[in-house]
């Protein structure tokens, strides 16, 4: 049972949420929630999330990757602060990008008359290529990995850390990405499509699941990748960069694998504290704390 578990949880949860917001976009008009219209995709996207979140917190009791991983690290209030205010700040940095001129009248191209799904790879491809050089210059340019060590410094990996970023670090990746998301012309469906699929998969490659996912490993960033991309030894964890797919990891070399390895330490060797809002402070003050510390 564990062995089928292991192999069917992560395209399971992927494609089941996938469904489960198409019917936001199966369904016309706005949705009334409290005597507020909501839009659908909004309505359904959140009710996917809590449905992958409900199926992972089961999943990393009994099928957990690491047991020790189970343990309380004590970051969970900076984590919760870290998503908190990403989330706020991102959903912020997305709507001044879409209201510049070039993107609001931006004109439709003959990609956004295509099916949803072939809208949507166009997008992921586009947006990753962003993806991956602003996670790639965020660890090989020292200003930069001060704050996506924020990041890194977790010495476990569960579903409450996935959005633990610096908030200069996450929106870095946003103006890296949406650009290149929104010239492809495509509909604003696929570009939620996408949104969506990098939240799902966000979660997904931080989860503390013992998940087997064989050759999609070489499609996507699955949890069998990214746990190696945490790893305190370089030559690992200097790896693995995109956030949903793996294309420019195979074309640039970053790609790594070891398929049957354990996993060892995870985390960086710099000193990070253990409160939120010093974690916030720290990258400003980078060398000094490195020195005191």
């Amino acid at each position: 049972m564990k062995s089928f578990l292991s192999l069917a949880a992560w395209p399971f949860l992927l494609v089941s949420c996938c469904f489960i917001l198409s019917f936001g976009f199966r369904h016309e008009g706005d949705l009334e929630l409290f005597g507020l219209a909501v839009k659908p995709e909004l309505v359904f996207f959140n009710l996917s999330y809590l449905w992958i979140i409900g199926w992972l917190l089961v999943l990393e009791r009994v099928l957990p990757y690491r047991k020790d991983w189970q343990r309380n690290d004590g970051q969970i209030p900076a984590d919760l602060g870290h998503t908190l205010l990403n989330k706020g700040l991102v959903q912020f940095t997305i709507v001044q990008l879409m209201g510049l001129p070039f993107f609001q009248h931006r004109e439709a191209t003959w990609l956004a008359g295509q099916p949803l799904l072939w809208q949507a790879a166009a997008g992921l491809l586009a947006a990753e290529f962003g993806l991956y050089w602003a996670h790639r210059f965020s660890h090989e340019w020292p200003l930069l990995w001060r704050f996506h060590a924020v990041h890194h410094s977790v010495r476990r990996l569960w579903l409450v850390n996935t959005g633990r970023f610096h908030f200069v670090d996450s929106n870095l990746s946003v103006l890296a990405s949406v650009p290149f998301l929104l010239v492809t012309g495509i509909s604003m469906d696929a570009i939620i499509l996408v949104s969506a699929i990098t939240a799902y998969i966000g979660i997904l490659t931080h989860c503390n699941v013992d998940t087997r996912c064989g050759v999609l490993s070489w499609f996507f960033n699955t949890p069998n990748l990214h746990r190696w991309h945490h790893s305190t030894r370089l030559e690992e964890g200097n790896n693995n960069y995109g956030q949903n797919l793996v294309l420019w990891d195979q074309l640039f070399g970053t790609f790594f694998i070891k398929p049957v390895a354990l996993l060892g330490e995870i985390g960086i060797r710099e000193k990070m504290p253990s409160r939120w809002l010093r974690q916030l402070w720290v990258p400003f003050v980078w060398k000094r704390y490195q020195q005191e510390s």
